[in-house]
């Protein structure tokens, strides 16, 4: 039972890394990105934390149609990041997904807009998501 004891308390000083999901949404004439209405500022890929007892697949779709108003198809998870420094307000995890959607993006939740970009005019992103776009962009013929 000591064991037990001490295994409690070792385990009460470990700090985990939070998961997160972020989700590429391809459009006809680009990708969607929101503009954060949050610290860190600037443009970002839609997404956010996952809840306690959701999916992976469930929190893309629900912080994609909460940012951006668009009910999203999945298509692939296309990688995950996990960079301790990646997120400037703690440690996480972001899996992030491919996806496709139509209609008009508009900001919602903490997105204060939502727009489609192309790679040749992407503006100035937070987080990691320019590393993850260039490594997107240099995956797709």
């Amino acid at each position: 039972m000591a064991n037990c004891s001490s295994s409690r308390k070792k385990s009460a000083k470990f700090r985990n890394p939070i998961p997160t999901v972020d989700v590429i949404i391809k459009m006809t004439s680009g990708i969607v990105l929101i503009r954060r209405k949050n610290p860190p500022e600037g443009w970002a890929l839609p997404g956010g934390f996952v809840d306690y007892g959701e999916s992976l697949e469930t929190a893309a779709q629900r912080e994609a149609l909460e940012e951006t108003g668009l009910t999203i198809t999945l298509e692939e998870q296309f990688h995950t990041y996990s960079d301790p420094d990646r997120d400037p307000r703690m440690h996480t995890i972001t899996t992030v997904f491919t996806a496709t959607a139509e209609g008009t993006p508009t900001g919602g939740d903490d997105a204060a807009e939502a727009a489609v970009f192309t790679q040749d005019n992407l503006p100035p992103l937070a987080f990691d998501h320019g590393a993850i776009l260039n490594d997107y962009f240099k995956s797709r013929p």
